[in-house]
């Protein structure tokens, strides 16, 4: 059976080179008023899977520009009434329906004190895109599934697209028009492994590190979603103080390690784990020795997580088949979410 999850995840490619074609103009002229603003810091508004993208466009907006980026919580703005101090600073909204009246009403607040908002949202003409004075549409279509997939991808695309034009980064300009045709190879990965692991799973931790962390956080929501798996996402360096006491012999662990520097941490975790008798499910480069989840490689690494979890989400979608679950429809859970 083919679920809406999967055929919406299998749309990432389409998705994101849609998304470049309709928005590298608007990205060109917004990036321009950034680099004048010249923003000492940034803040994310978001929740759920749009809060994960946020926590990735952070990583490399720090990487990459040296701007500081810090996740709002919304209950400073929308309960506590705090009046921040945010003028000449930049803020930005992450949502798949633009509908939530905290989040809406976080941007709104932070554009009366000062800060420059920009959503980034993928239904059209909502609230949230009304409250910012910038907008950048995801450009992902209707997503049908409950559980987000293309919607994510596409956050993740437009993020990574504005930090290149901001930056003026001609290399990760280029490697994000080969994305398209890299989200198709890894979409084709074989990652079945994984499905023979955690087909009678109940618990599972998700570990990450930098970018990747977000890619951690983002895969553990989704088993919570559609496999009903707790599943809980570590970075390798948290999971030493103090989570690790949970590890016994054969608790399942999925260990994202994509290229970069947090690499050889992330591989000597997993290392460390399979001989406390852990289950371990290695995603990694078909140059890592003992992976058994292939990744993907971008022409930029700062793009290989939109790769890792485009794999992800195929393996996920059938996951939930597997253990006789609907994947499209997640108990107690609906498409739009709203909290104050």
């Amino acid at each position: 059976m083919s679920s809406r999850m999967l055929e919406e995840a299998r749309a990432c490619a389409e998705v994101v080179e849609r998304q470049t074609q309709t928005l590298d103009p608007r990205l060109e002229t917004l990036a321009e008023q950034l680099r004048r603003l010249d923003p000492q810091v940034a803040l994310t508004v978001a929740r759920g899977s749009s809060d994960h993208a946020a926590s990735y466009f952070a990583y490399i907006a720090m990487q990459q520009l040296g701007l500081p980026v810090a996740s709002l919580p919304m209950s400073v703005v929308t309960l506590q009434q705090a009046p921040l101090r945010v003028r000449g600073q930049v803020a930005l909204g992450f949502s798949q329906s633009g509908q939530s009246p905290d989040l809406v009403d976080s941007l709104r607040r932070l554009g009366q004190c000062g800060a420059t908002t920009v959503s980034l949202v993928n239904a059209e003409g909502s609230p949230l895109e009304q409250a910012c004075q910038h907008h950048l549409p995801l450009c992902a279509g209707p997503e049908l599934s409950v559980a987000a997939t293309k919607s994510f991808v596409a956050t993740l695309a437009a993020g990574a697209r504005l930090v290149a034009h901001w930056g003026q980064d001609r290399a990760l300009l280029e490697a994000g028009l080969a994305l398209p045709a890299q989200l198709r190879e890894a979409a084709a990965q074989d990652w079945t492994p994984a499905i023979d692991t955690l087909r009678d799973s109940e618990r599972l931790m998700v570990i990450g590190r930098g970018a990747g962390f977000a890619i951690a956080q983002e895969a553990a929501l989704k088993l919570k979603e559609t496999s009903v798996i707790q599943a809980e996402a570590f970075s390798s360096a948290e999971v030493r103080h103090g989570p690790m006491a949970l590890i016994d012999a054969q608790y399942p662990l999925l260990v994202f390690a994509p290229r970069g520097v947090e690499q050889a941490g992330l591989l000597q975790l997993a290392a460390d784990m399979r001989q406390r008798g852990a289950r371990v499910l290695l995603a990694a480069p078909a140059d890592i020795a003992g992976r058994d989840l292939t990744l993907s490689c971008a022409e930029h690494p700062a793009l290989d997580p939109l790769l890792a979890i485009q794999s992800f989400y195929i393996m996920a979608a059938a996951l939930a088949e597997a253990r006789g679950l609907d994947p499209d429809q997640p108990r107690h859970l609906s498409k739009v979410t709203c909290t104050q």
